[in-house]
Order: C-alpha cells, then structure tokens, then sequence
C-alpha cells in the first residue's frame, strides 16, 4: 500500500514540478531523472512520515563564491525566508573514492550554504538502506527546526517542554510518550496536553470521547 501511495504522490508531484519549473537548467535536470540515492531517501525516509512532497523542490539551484552553479540534491522551502537542504552522500565518489579535492569542495559546499542561513542536512545512502527508521527521526527532527510558533512566557516548564517535544517529532504523540519524555505520570502528562489544548497551542490528532493522540497546531 505505502508503495502504491509514494508512486501516486511522486507522479503527481514530478507532473507539477515540470509544468511550474522556469529555469531551463533545473527543468533539464528534472527531465533526466532524480538521482538514486535521492530516490531512495524519498520513498524510505520522506514520505513515509511527511505523506507528502509539500515545499520539497529536487536540484535546487545557488550560486557560489565563484558565480558558478551548484544544484542542492533536496531544498525544503516553506517560505518567510527560511531554508533547508538535504544532501544525499553517496558510498561511490562522496565516501569511499573521495580524493582531496572533492572533500574540500563537499566542505565548501556546506560552508557556502551555512553562511546562506541553509540548515543543512547531510545524509548517508548507507544509513538509508541501512537505517531507514533512524534516518526518518532525523528528518522529524530537522522538520522541527521549521516550526515557526514561539513559546508563551506564560507556559509552566512542563508545558514548555510539552511544547519543545511536540515541535521535535512533529507526528501525533501519545499521552504516555510525552510522561516517559518529562518522567511524570500518564494522569499528569494529561492535564498538561488538555491544558494546552485549552491556550489553543496544541489539537487533538486522533479519539473522540478519549483523546489518544495530540500534535501541535500549525
């Protein structure tokens, strides 16, 4: 099912992304196929927990130091300025055939975006195909980094923390995943969600006449 629901989401979202692009580079690029590991990452780490491609453009387009063109494997751009990279590092000629000047160069390349106000997310192909379920809570995570809400002064530590963890996984999370987190009972982690419910800083994601799991609103 997952992979009938990543093919449908894929077609779709390379449909739109070759009728809007502009840039004849870019649009070239695309034409010739993402690459391998880059597809990998998209359908064992990215959509199985974001279920969609919202804000994802593929070989993205900066400029260097030199003028010159370099082409970001993944861009996550949900506007206001903000900006995140995800660069796939291949086994082959980024690891294990990586001479001098391709890891300087690698080096640049993150400094460069870096200094651009990128927050740069390198990836292993290996840790893909290895690790896929460790590599999709580093993406929940780096998701986290977009989150834009500011924390209440007003909130209590728990609630702030409440807050903190919510924004980190993203996902709907349980009563009792956020009493291991603050290591308080499930009774109190549920009058610190509903109070929270109450300000208007979090909804319930699932349950109807018992809350089962909670996200923060967006």
């Amino acid at each position: 099912m997952m992979s009938i629901e990543f093919d449908k989401a894929y077609e779709e979202w390379m449909t739109s992304l070759l009728e809007n692009e502009m840039n004849p580079r870019v649009l070239s690029r695309i034409e010739n196929g993402l690459e391998h590991g880059t597809l990998e990452f998209l359908r064992s780490v990215w959509f199985p927990v974001m279920k969609n491609f919202n804000h994802l453009q593929p070989e993205w387009e900066v400029r260097d130091f030199h003028n010159g063109f370099r082409y970001l494997d993944l861009a996550y751009l949900p506007g206001n300025g903000i900006k995140g990279s995800i660069e796939i590092q291949g086994y082959g000629p980024h690891a294990r055939d990586l001479d001098v000047r391709r890891f300087k160069d690698l080096c640049w390349r993150h400094c460069l975006l870096t200094l651009d106000d990128w927050i740069v997310l390198p990836i292993a192909y290996l840790s893909i195909k290895d690790e896929p379920k460790r590599c999709q809570q580093l993406v929940l995570s780096f998701m986290g980094k977009f989150m834009a809400t500011d924390i209440p002064p007003s909130l209590t530590w728990l609630e702030a923390e409440t807050v903190r963890y919510a924004r980190r996984i993203i996902r709907p999370f349980a009563p009792l995943e956020l009493a291991t987190h603050l290591r308080i009972t499930d009774q109190h982690a549920r009058r610190v969600l509903h109070s929270l419910i109450d300000q208007q800083i979090l909804h319930v994601a699932s349950g109807t006449k018992r809350y089962r799991t909670y996200i923060l609103r967006t």
